[in-house]
C-alpha cells in the first residue's frame, strides 16, 4: 500500500529544474585570461607557469584554484599551466594561513622558484589568517614568511578574482618602479 503511494507520488511529481545561475560573463573571463597570457609573454617571453602551495588552508581556496583548470575556465587554452615543481614556476599561488609545519617548506619553495617570480596570496586566511588567527599551530599570514605581490581576498575567492589577482601581480611586476614589499603593497 505504501509502495503504491510512493510510486504514485514519484510519477505525478513534475521534474523541477532551474537554469544555471550566470555569475560571470564568458567574454569577460576570456578577455581576462588573454590579458594574463599577453602580459606573461611580454614579461617572461613565454607562457605563465603556476605552482600552487597549500600552507595550511581548509581547502576551499584549492577548490576554486582547481576550477581554473575545469572546462569552463580552462586556463590551458590560454597557455597557463600548473606545474609540479617550483623550479619550473613563475607564479606561486599560496593559500591558507602558514602553519608551523609549512613555514619552512613555503620558504624553500619560494627560494627554489627562479626570478622573476610573483607571489599571489589567495583567500582571507592567506591575508590575515582568517578564522585561524591566534591558533597555536599558525605562524601567521603568507606575508610573514615570504614577500607577497598581490593578495586576493575572499573566503574563498572565485576563480575569476584569482585570475584578476594574477594579472595584477604581472602588471605590478612589469612596472619600472616596482619594489617588492613583505605586505603585498607596492612602493
Amino acid at each position: 500500500m505504501k509502495m503504491l503511494a510512493l510510486w504514485r507520488k514519484i510519477w505525478t511529481t513534475p521534474v523541477v529544474t532551474e537554469p544555471p545561475a550566470r555569475t560571470h560573463d564568458d567574454g569577460q573571463i576570456e578577455a581576462l585570461a588573454r590579458q594574463v597570457d599577453e602580459r606573461a609573454q611580454r614579461l617572461l617571453g613565454r607562457s605563465l607557469h603556476i605552482r600552487e602551495v597549500d600552507a595550511g588552508s581548509c581547502n576551499g581556496c584549492e577548490l576554486e584554484i582547481g576550477a581554473l583548470n575545469n572546462p569552463y575556465y580552462d586556463l590551458e587554452r590560454f597557455g597557463m599551466h600548473f606545474v609540479a615543481s617550483p623550479r619550473h614556476a613563475d607564479c606561486l599561488l599560496v593559500t591558507g594561513p602558514v602553519t608551523r609545519n609549512m613555514a619552512d617548506p613555503l620558504k624553500r619553495t619560494y627560494d627554489a622558484t627562479p626570478d622573476p617570480k610573483i607571489v599571489v596570496a589567495v583567500g582571507d586566511c592567506a591575508r590575515d589568517c582568517g578564522i585561524f588567527a591566534g591558533g597555536y599551530g599558525v605562524v601567521g599570514p603568507v606575508s610573514a614568511v615570504v614577500p607577497v605581490d598581490v593578495v586576493v581576498g575572499g573566503c574563498p575567492p572565485p576563480p575569476s578574482r584569482i585570475l584578476a589577482g594574477i594579472l595584477a601581480a604581472l602588471e605590478m611586476r612589469g612596472h619600472p618602479q616596482y619594489i617588492r614589499s613583505t605586505d603585498g603593497s607596492i612602493t
